[in-house]
């Protein structure tokens, strides 16, 4: 396992909280600073989607510990690093990135749950390396080592300008046998078809249907995409691998072609969205951390767009 050494010291201090999360059998905590002015210094909802995803499907397939040993992984945007972690906890080889200022907060929630984990089974677990990588910045994406088998991120399409810059590093750390794993929350019916259109130029993307998340942590604006590069058809060489990644890109997926397993090519923010957020909390309800969060989530969004006068 490979750790940078970091000056942590400004960590220490009461604006930053812990968040509790056991994935795979570990008991994790992940710091986060509610006073930074930095996005990637909180856990967003995406990141706790994405890594029950893989709990869930870590069984069989192509989310197994088997297939995933020493799988090479880089997580872009990493923030407090969950998703990113969760991959080294199925024994990928994971560097987690981010921009500088998010680094120190990122490298503390490595260390302190990677000593976690090693007490209980260090044999399953991975390696982790925290790395700076700005997007766009060809030092910075050379000094990471591309191709990669894995390029993941949660939360990290959000405005308009960056789907160009986050589009180019996928690219530039890509192979032809890459797989890109993205989760979002849709927040921009805008950013998200637009979003859409510049994937599908270059990937073949599939969305991971309700019936693959956990039960828990999901929610109808919340999405995960599998995607792999269109192989031409002067890709003979290859074509037999191909095929069979694709293959266990369905299995892992899904077990049959079905509207859920379609690309979503609205918004996303049809009528279940409208609903679900509409919901009323029914009284002296005890919610549960997952439904508070969402509430929350809501209820934020809303007071976004209110307007005191």
């Amino acid at each position: 396992m490979v750790i940078a050494n970091m000056d942590l010291c400004k960590l220490n201090t009461p604006t930053t909280f812990e968040m509790p999360l056991e994935v795979l059998g570990h008991d994790l905590q992940f710091s986060q600073d509610p006073n930074s002015k930095h996005l990637g210094t909180t856990v967003w909802d995406a990141s706790l989607v994405f890594v029950k995803f893989l709990e869930r499907n870590c069984r069989k397939g192509r989310f197994s510990p088997s297939k995933l040993k020493g799988k090479r992984v880089i997580e872009l945007g990493a923030g407090c690093g969950v998703s990113g972690f969760g991959m080294a906890l199925l024994g990928c080889d994971v560097i987690v990135s981010d921009q500088k200022e998010v680094l120190p907060l990122l490298q503390r929630n490595m260390e302190r749950n990677i000593s976690r984990v090693i007490q209980k089974n260090p044999e399953s677990f991975g390696s982790i390396k925290v790395s700076e990588l700005q997007w766009g910045d060809e030092s910075h994406i050379k000094a990471v080592g591309p191709p990669f088998d894995y390029i993941i991120g949660t939360d990290v399409v959000y405005v308009e300008h960056l789907l160009e810059p986050l589009l180019q590093t996928i690219l530039a750390l890509s192979g032809p046998r890459t797989t890109i794993l993205l989760g979002y929350e849709i927040r921009s019916t805008c950013v998200h078809e637009k979003m859409l259109q510049m994937w599908k130029k270059n990937f073949d993307v599939k969305t991971v249907s309700k019936s693959k998340m956990d039960e828990t942590f999901q929610h109808p604006s919340i999405q995960l995409f599998i995607m792999g590069f269109k192989h031409s058809s002067d890709c003979t060489d290859n074509s037999g691998q191909a095929t069979s990644e694709n293959a266990d890109v369905e299995t892992g997926v899904e077990d049959k072609r079905s509207e859920e397993n379609v690309v979503v090519e609205g918004s996303g923010l049809g009528e279940e969205n409208v609903e679900d957020h509409c919901k009323p909390i029914p009284q002296n309800a005890k919610l549960s951390e997952w439904e508070a969060r969402r509430y929350g989530s809501v209820a934020a969004r809303i007071l976004r767009d209110v307007k005191i006068s």
